[in-house]
Order: structure tokens, then sequence, then C-alpha cells
């Protein structure tokens, strides 16, 4: 295994997912790709109103790339981060195929309910059409009846812990 793509989206399972892909990349000494995609209106927008959107849509998301960098900096992995406009499942699957990825790695749940009713969750479309074994991470602190808190010894260790 060479190459392991995170998609990360700034949310609570994005960063397990994260912990998860850092482990993974220095047990097989590969290369981690890091990609934030700005989630492009699909519908309902006039042309000037889906321009504004995906200007706020990027910032926002060049922050959570700021964000990922920053807790990421200090390990002793060769990385490659990178933020693309578009919808985040094919995006993920197109930089999968383009990068040579043996590997995705995306958390269970991203940010919204209503994203995930309106078109399925980011997860099961990956796992749908990627080229490459994919690894789905579930938070199990945000299950109910499940909040297990984690000793400060395995929290000093994970990045993003």
């Amino acid at each position: 295994m060479n190459n392991i793509l995170l998609g990360y989206d700034g949310s609570e399972s994005a960063r397990h997912a994260a912990n998860f892909a850092v482990d993974l990349a220095r047990r097989y000494g590969a290369k981690l790709f890091v990609l934030v995609v700005a989630r492009a209106p699909d519908w309902g927008a006039l042309e000037y109103e889906r321009k504004d959107m995906i200007e706020l849509m990027v910032k926002h998301s060049e922050e959570i790339l700021v964000e990922v960098k920053s807790q990421l900096a200090g390990l002793d992995l060769p990385m490659q981060f990178e933020l693309l406009v578009g919808q985040p499942a094919k995006e993920l699957v197109l930089y999968a195929e383009r990068h040579a990825i043996d590997h995705l790695v995306v958390g269970h749940r991203g940010h919204t309910m209503f994203d995930r009713w309106l078109i399925g969750s980011v997860a099961r479309q990956v796992i749908a059409y990627a080229p490459c074994a994919v690894t789905i991470v579930r938070d199990r602190s945000a299950d109910k009846g499940m909040r297990v808190k984690a000793d400060k010894s395995e929290q000093s260790e994970t990045p993003l812990g």
C-alpha cells in the first residue's frame, strides 16, 4: 500500500478518520493525501447566487484545510493537501483514480442530516464507486448510549484527538 486518501470535512467523524488514516500511513510507510471538497450547489440557485454560494463554501473549506494541515503538521509522513470544488463523493472517487490511491478513508457522518437525506451519505457513494479499498470510520462517541471517555494517554498519541 503506497497511497492513502483521506476525505476530510472537519466533522468529528472526519477527525476520527484522520487518526485512522495517519495510523494506516505509518504502518505501511504510505503517502497520505488529504482532500477537502467545497460542495458546489446542484440545484435551486440562479447563476449569480451559485457563484456567491461557491465562494462561501470555498472560504469555509479553506479554513478546514488550514485546520487539518496544522493538526497534522508535526508528523513524519509524506503528505499532500488539496481543495477541490464539486460533489464530495464524486471528487473523492475521481481523485483516487487520478492519483493511484490504494486505500480511501472517510468518516461515517458529515455535518448535516439534511445533506444525508438529500443526496445520501458521501460514505455510501464512495463505497459504491471507489476504485480501491475503502474504510468508513465511525465516531462511536456520537452513538447514543456509547459515550466513552478516552483516557489521556490515548488522546496524546492521536494528532486530532
